[in-house]
C-alpha cells in the first residue's frame, strides 16, 4: 500500500512504519519546552530519522487535555522555520500536526507533505486547504475539543461511534476533492476517551482497519498507559512499546511515538509474528 504525496513522492505502507513526534511547544504533555527552538527541534528530528523514523510529525500547538489554543500566527512562527530547516537537511517525510487551514497551507509550501489533523478537517477552511495543497491527510476522531475532551467523555458503543465518524469524514473529504487514496485514519487514543474506551479501541482495532484506509495510532506516553502502569510520563516507554506492538499485530500501518528506536524494534518483532501467522502451518 502506497500513499501519493506532493512532488511525486510516495509513502510506502506495505509494512508498518514509525512516525517520530517533535513538539515545538512550551506546553505539550510529554516533551513541551524540550524542542521549542529551531536547533533543538532539528537535532531531535534528525536523531529520529537516524533511528529509522519514516515520518517526522511537527506540531506547534499542544493538544493535551485542557490545553489553551494558540493563534495561527504563533503556530506558524513555531513550526515553519523548523519545517524549512528540516527539509534542507533531510529527505524524510514531514507531517504537520495542525487544525488550522492557514498553517496547513504554509507548512506544505515549506515542505510538509502530510496533514495530521486531530480535528479531522472540521475547522473553517481546512477541507479546502487540504484539497488545494494535495497533501496526504490523517483524519482523527476526537470527542469534544482539547479543552473539553477529558471532562466527561462517554459512549454507548465507542468502536461503532469512531467507525461512523471516520467513515463520514472520509466521505466529506472525497466530496471536497481529496481522493480517498490520500487519506489516513486515526481512532484518537486519549482524545475524549476513558481508559475502558481506549482499551476497547485497541482490542478491536481491526474494525477500524477494515475501513480500508491506512490506520495511524498514537499511544506513546499517554495517560492510558499511566493509568495501567502507575508510571509517570517519562517512565512510560516500555508500556508504549507494548501498545505499539499490539497495534501493529492488529493492522496499524503507522505508529506515532516519542520513543523511536525502541518502538521500531517492537514493530519489527510484531511484523515478524504477523508474517509467521500468515504462513501455512507445517505438517509432519
Amino acid at each position: 500500500m502506497k500513499i501519493d504525496l506532493p512532488g511525486g513522492r510516495q509513502l510506502d505502507l506495505s509494512e508498518t512504519v514509525v512516525m517520530g513526534v517533535v513538539n515545538v511547544t512550551p506546553d505539550s504533555f510529554s516533551d513541551g519546552g524540550r524542542h521549542d527552538d529551531v536547533p533543538r527541534a532539528i537535532d531531535q528530528a534528525l536523531k529520529m530519522v537516524e533511528q529509522g523514523a519514516a515520518i517526522i510529525d511537527i506540531g506547534g500547538e499542544s493538544t493535551r487535555p485542557g490545553a489553551e489554543p494558540v493563534t495561527a500566527g504563533e503556530e506558524r512562527r513555531r513550526v515553519i522555520p523548523v519545517i524549512e530547516a528540516l527539509r534542507r537537511q533531510s529527505d524524510c517525510i514531514i507531517s504537520i500536526d495542525t487544525m488550522k487551514a492557514e498553517v496547513m497551507r504554509e507548512a506544505c509550501l515549506a515542505g510538509a507533505s502530510i496533514i495530521n489533523d486531530v480535528n479531522a478537517l472540521r475547522s473553517e477552511g481546512a477541507l479546502a486547504a487540504a484539497a488545494e495543497v494535495r497533501a496526504a491527510v490523517c483524519l482523527m476522531h476526537m470527542q469534544g475539543s482539547p479543552q473539553t475532551m477529558q471532562l466527561a467523555p462517554s459512549y454507548s458503543a465507542v468502536v461503532d461511534d469512531v467507525v461512523d465518524f471516520l467513515r463520514e469524514r472520509i466521505a466529506a473529504c472525497v466530496s471536497a476533492g481529496i481522493p480517498s487514496d490520500r487519506l489516513l485514519i486515526d481512532p484518537g487514543f486519549g482524545f475524549g476517551k476513558r481508559l475502558v474506551d481506549n482499551l476497547e479501541l485497541l482490542a478491536r482495532l481491526p474494525e477500524i482497519v477494515a475501513l480500508g484506509r491506512p490506520t495511524l495510532v498514537g499511544m506513546s506516553r499517554k495517560g492510558m498507559l499511566g493509568q495501567l502502569t502507575g508510571r509517570d510520563i517519562d517512565e512510560r516507554c516500555a508500556a508504549g512499546v507494548a501498545a505499539a506492538a499490539i497495534a501493529t499485530l492488529h493492522g496499524a500501518r503507522i505508529v506515532r511515538t516519542h520513543d523511536v528506536a525502541p518502538t521500531i524494534d517492537a514493530v519489527k518483532i510484531a511484523l515478524a509474528v504477523r508474517a509467521a501467522s500468515q504462513r501455512p502451518a507445517c505438517t509432519s
